[in-house]
């Protein structure tokens, strides 16, 4: 799984993409050429960093359950029912978010 690191990607998917939501992640993608990409992202505002960490984690494994979506960066925004989640019910809630922005696999 690809991460996106640089500034300038992160600038581009805000600044281009589209977004959905749902309970447990908040989804911002873009269409790209290549490979896809995807970053976690878990705010100070969640909590601790025990929260923060836990949430990423869940993000993580929810997003190699439903598999990176190629031709496409997604940036995966951790809720505050994210840490609390199973990470399948995120998976469900992420296929939909794809879906919602046409990233369906």
């Amino acid at each position: 799984m690809m991460t996106i690191k640089s500034k300038g990607e992160f600038q581009r998917v805000f600044r281009e993409g589209a977004r959905a939501n749902r309970r447990t992640v908040r989804v911002c993608g873009v269409t790209c050429e290549g490979d896809g990409k995807v970053a976690f992202v878990a705010a100070k505002r969640l909590g601790t960093a025990v929260l923060r960490n836990r949430s990423k984690r869940v993000l993580r494994e929810a997003m190699r359950e439903v598999g990176v979506v190629d031709g496409c960066k997604v940036i995966l925004f951790a809720t505050r029912a994210t840490a609390k989640a199973h990470p399948h019910d995120v998976a469900c809630d992420l296929r939909q978010c794809l879906a919602r922005l046409g990233f369906a696999q």
